[in-house]
């Protein structure tokens, strides 16, 4: 017993070290990736969401900017592809890896566009201090937009609270690309981010959306991960459907949400799943709120 009081004495003074905060990405040492998909087609990688650029005589159209600190590294890769301004940029969804270069590039001249609802929550962040006006899209959309540029006619389609309520599929058909954000990821499990309006059934409305716009050849490019086809897609969505009734199982036997989690719905996955890490229990969490109507 004297040794137990004097472990407890001991731990008391010396107390476990807390473990370390997640450390920020270290920007100087991103490299910026750029994949040609087709004569006029580029996808840039750097640190944060897949960026798509359009390149021509009637300049450059940018899908997403990345964070703040790889701006010039962004417009050098651009450089590289095309001598023409950047005219345009979509953002996809309000998260910052995929807007946090936006206000560099307005100041470059950049015309922002994005849906109301996405505007919105970037002019009204939960914290923090208010962007900057040229911080947000100047021009926003309802429904579907089309631009024609460079040979193309570049759409932009509302896809209603999937993984939040401003996401906006890209399409570029004469590239025969399509590019999601993050209502389709081919890394990790999904991501309904429910604090932002995201929901689970615009979710597969979006993903299947897909589908139905893409032909047996077309390029889909997701928020993060590999490009892929419509049945890699269809295929996710699928797993989407099939893990929900499984959380929806154990809902209705009055299971809670860390019984759920604990029950592992997502294992016949999780091997499948490229780059899954903790991701699984984020979705399956996700899934029990959703179906279970919590808030």
């Amino acid at each position: 017993m004297m040794f137990a009081v004097l472990a407890v004495a001991v731990a008391l003074q010396n107390p476990p070290a807390p473990a370390p905060a997640a450390q920020p990405p270290d920007f100087t040492k991103v490299e910026i990736k750029t994949t040609k998909l087709t004569p006029n087609f580029y996808v840039l990688e750097g640190q944060g969401g897949a960026i798509g650029v359009l390149v021509g005589p009637d300049g450059v159209f940018m899908v997403d900017s990345q964070f703040a600190p790889l701006s010039d590294k962004i417009a050098a890769a651009i450089r590289q592809v095309s001598d023409r301004p950047i005219k345009f940029m979509v953002n996809t969804h309000v998260h910052g890896d995929h807007t946090g270069g936006d206000e560099n590039f307005a100041k470059m001249g950049v015309t922002i566009i994005a849906r109301d609802e996405l505007r919105a929550r970037l002019a009204a962040p939960p914290s923090g201090p208010k962007p900057a006006a040229a911080a947000l899209p100047i021009v926003t959309y309802k429904g579907a937009m089309t631009f024609h540029m460079n040979g193309e006619d570049v759409q932009l389609i509302a896809v209603p609270a999937a993984h939040t309520d401003g996401d906006t599929m890209v399409k570029f058909p004469n590239a025969d690309v399509i590019m999601t954000g993050d209502f389709y990821r081919s890394a990790g499990f999904p991501n309904i981010d429910r604090a932002n309006g995201g929901t689970l059934n615009g979710m597969l409305a979006g993903l299947q959306a897909v589908v139905d716009a893409a032909g047996p050849s077309t390029k889909i490019v997701p928020g993060h991960g590999a490009i892929v086809d419509k049945n890699a897609v269809a295929a996710h969505r699928q797993m989407i459907v099939a893990i929900r009734d499984k959380v929806a199982a154990l809902v209705k036997q009055g299971k809670t949400q860390q019984e759920v989690i604990a029950a592992k719905p997502t294992s016949e996955y999780d091997a499948k799943v490229p780059q899954a890490g903790t991701t699984g229990e984020r979705f399956v969490g996700q899934l029990y709120a959703e179906v279970s109507g919590a808030r």
